[in-house]
């Protein structure tokens, strides 16, 4: 554990910096380096307390206690949609920071889930969540591995998360975007090789603190995304920005004629993403079964 919150702690300091721009000041470089250490390591503690709970407990109980430390409180809405059993895909829009244990929470009903991600050194330290990773290296296009992989385990009747931005995605809640700008058509092909599949869509919104992303550190950056960058980073570093409300809506699940027009697929997802943005607009008669994670049922132990 020793070699891990050292590498956590000099992992999550080069990530800090760098959401900040400072990681090119010369003679002053070892003084902000030294600084950064200290958040880093607290966050490197709750990583690894993090990947102790999934070890134990499995995603959901990790991703509770995530929501716990990083959130106000988390509404989740249609996991009825969720099959029990099966293969299934799931895909979503990734605006960041908790938006994946958020997930993880609304699809407890598989312990089998597996999560496509972007191979990053910070996650070959976390060996539990490693474990339950389809890892993609961003530099190559080859896809072979992955496929293989993701295939063999959808036909063991496994389930998978999939986020086909491939990229981190505005925070529909913090600035408009065209939906779906740029998504991979690779669930089509998962479907295609295994036809069984259910396909569930998912939408995430409410991730990014609007505090944050209105600090002056963050304004000063004027690319959207690297001011986004500054407030998620803003959000780890002091709890007064952990104040946001995750809302995390199910859709129903798409069938495989619907996801071979992929326009289709296009007008579900970007319904979702309306939808999230407005609290209180349905309730749980439009958006089915209504899960909050909030103070009373944050721990799992």
């Amino acid at each position: 554990m020793d070699d891990n919150l050292s590498l956590l702690t000099q992992a999550n300091a080069c990530e800090i910096l760098a959401a900040f721009k400072l990681d090119r000041l010369g003679r002053f470089q070892r003084v902000a380096n030294w600084l950064a250490r200290f958040p880093a390591r607290r966050l490197a503690l709750e990583m690894l307390r993090f990947d102790d709970l999934v070890g134990l407990h499995g995603l959901a109980a990790g991703g509770r206690y995530l929501l716990h430390e990083f959130t106000s409180t988390t509404r989740i809405e249609g996991q009825q949609h969720v099959p029990r059993s099966g293969p299934m895909l799931a895909v979503a829009n990734h605006p960041g920071m908790v938006d994946a244990m958020a997930i993880w929470v609304a699809l407890e009903r598989r312990p089998d889930l597996k999560i496509i991600a972007a191979d990053r050194d910070i996650l070959r330290l976390i060996p539990n969540i490693r474990s339950r990773l389809l890892l993609v290296d961003p530099r190559t296009r080859c896809r072979t591995e992955l496929l293989r992989e993701a295939t063999a385990h959808l036909r063991q009747g496994g389930a998978l998360l999939t986020f086909p931005a491939g990229t981190i995605e505005p925070d529909p809640l913090v600035r408009a975007a065209v939906p779906l700008v740029g998504w991979s058509r690779s669930p089509e092909l998962f479907v295609r090789l295994v036809p069984e599949t259910v396909v569930l869509p998912i939408a995430v919104s409410g991730v990014i603190s609007r505090a944050a992303h209105q600090h002056r550190i963050a304004k000063r950056f004027t690319d959207p995304k690297e001011r986004e960058w500054a407030a998620a980073t803003l959000q780890v570093m002091c709890r007064r920005f952990r104040d946001t409300q995750p809302r995390v809506l199910i859709g129903e699940p798409i069938s495989p004629r619907q996801l071979s027009r992929w326009t289709a697929v296009h007008g579900i997802m970007a319904t979702l993403l309306a939808r999230t943005i407005y609290p209180n607009d349905e309730g749980p008669s439009a958006g089915g079964e209504l899960c909050c994670v909030d103070a009373l049922s944050r721990h799992p132990l």
